[in-house]
């Protein structure tokens, strides 16, 4: 079976795994931690970087210090994964749910922008805060969110848990990393993204407060220097030592592992160009991380359930898009801008092997078992 999403560990995770063992700084304490999160705001371009124990996690504190809780109001991306609302409910604010472009398959950020200037001249509620997901890997329009910003003082969490090196090639944000525009960036590096650490997750932010906040959030709320005081509810959400280690080796690899990720984008675009899909966003003004290679099938083909499984059937695991958060039954009472666009790559999206290590010779293999699925023949193939 040709897998969809697997971590590449080639560089130097053993030997510093090694080196917590033998030091036995191998819980939430050790020098790993410190040089994990020192490298990783400098390879974003932040000031600062907080580890947490996962995605979820830096998202939940990240929210929490932009403001969500009881009575706020988080404006989330529709076409996600459940989690970036998890966090804002973790907080107990109200969510309200945006739906995608089909530009890039990330929030809608001129149609958020509308409403909240209707919102504010009739008097009606406005977002606390807008968590905008970077989906797949693809930056999101972020203009219109930092004008909400300047204008309302919206608070700006980015979910850049795809889309780790990521950034934009045009325009006022050129050259600037994803993670690093809002008030606060958040990333995973669970098992099956562009880096791991097993498990865990990263705050970044330029505001030396906000880092200090996330930091004291994360390590249960204690107060330095004194014995068993807290002084606000915090959370467990340290990353270990262990998994730092895996951090710092992944990091050192990062180039690499993103020159693969779009490696296998190119060819899944040539081998496909004709085929009955439409190829995944690329703007161009954007240069995504290519997480996961995805296609949408078109309309009148065979069903996606369908398509998968022959997949399956040919030794190739893929899978089907995030249903929209409006259909999960959490959020189904939520308040949304649209959805339409968020449900038709519902229906259509279907991702790719992806595995920073899947050979040329793989990736043909699947874009042949796919043209199988499809009763199509891929137009050309190049192992460049």
């Amino acid at each position: 079976m040709i897998p969809l999403a697997e971590p590449s560990l080639d560089g130097n995770e053993a030997r510093y795994l090694a080196e917590c063992v033998e030091s036995g700084y191998v819980s939430s304490v050790g020098p790993f931690v410190d040089r994990f999160e020192a490298e990783f705001a400098s390879t974003v371009g932040a000031e600062h970087a907080v580890a947490c124990a996962s995605g979820t996690a830096a998202l939940h504190v990240a929210l929490r210090l932009a403001g969500a809780g009881p009575s706020a109001l988080v404006a989330v991306s529709d076409f996600t994964f459940i989690a970036s609302a998890n966090a804002a409910a973790y907080a107990g604010a109200d969510v309200l749910l945006v739906d995608s472009e089909p530009e890039t398959w990330c929030m809608n950020t001129e149609l958020l922008y509308d409403e909240v200037i209707r919102r504010a001249t009739v008097g009606e509620r406005l977002p606390d805060a807008v968590e905008v997901v970077h989906v797949l890997g693809h930056p999101a329009a972020m203009e219109p969110l930092l004008e909400l910003r300047r204008r309302f003082g919206v608070r700006i969490v980015e979910d850049a848990a795809e889309a780790l090196g990521a950034s934009w090639r045009t325009g006022p944000l050129t050259g600037r990393q994803v993670g690093t525009v809002g008030d606060l960036g958040c990333y995973s590096f669970n098992g099956n993204k562009i880096i791991t650490t097993g498990g865990g997750g990263m705050i970044v932010t330029d505001d030396a407060q906000l880092a200090a906040a996330a930091k004291h959030l994360t390590t249960q709320a204690k107060v330095p220097g004194a014995h068993y005081v807290h002084d606000t509810v915090g959370y467990n959400y340290r990353l270990t030592n262990l998994a730092a280690a895996v951090g710092l080796a992944q990091l050192e690899r990062l180039p690499e592992l993103l020159l693969a990720k779009r490696g296998i984008a190119a060819r899944y675009r040539t081998a496909l160009s004709g085929s009955p899909v439409s190829l995944p966003p690329a703007a161009a003004w954007a240069q995504p991380s290519h997480w996961l290679s995805s296609v949408l099938l078109d309309p009148g083909g065979p069903a996606l359930d369908t398509v998968v499984a022959v997949l399956a059937g040919d030794g190739v695991q893929a899978r089907p898009l995030w249903p929209p958060l409006h259909r999960q039954q959490p959020y189904r009472s939520a308040e949304r801008l649209g959805g339409a666009v968020a449900e038709d790559l519902y229906r259509r999206g279907l991702s790719l092997p992806s595995s920073p290590g899947l050979s040329a010779a793989d990736q043909q293999r699947v874009t042949t078992a796919l043209a199988t699925a499809l009763g199509a023949v891929p137009v050309g193939w190049s192992a460049r």
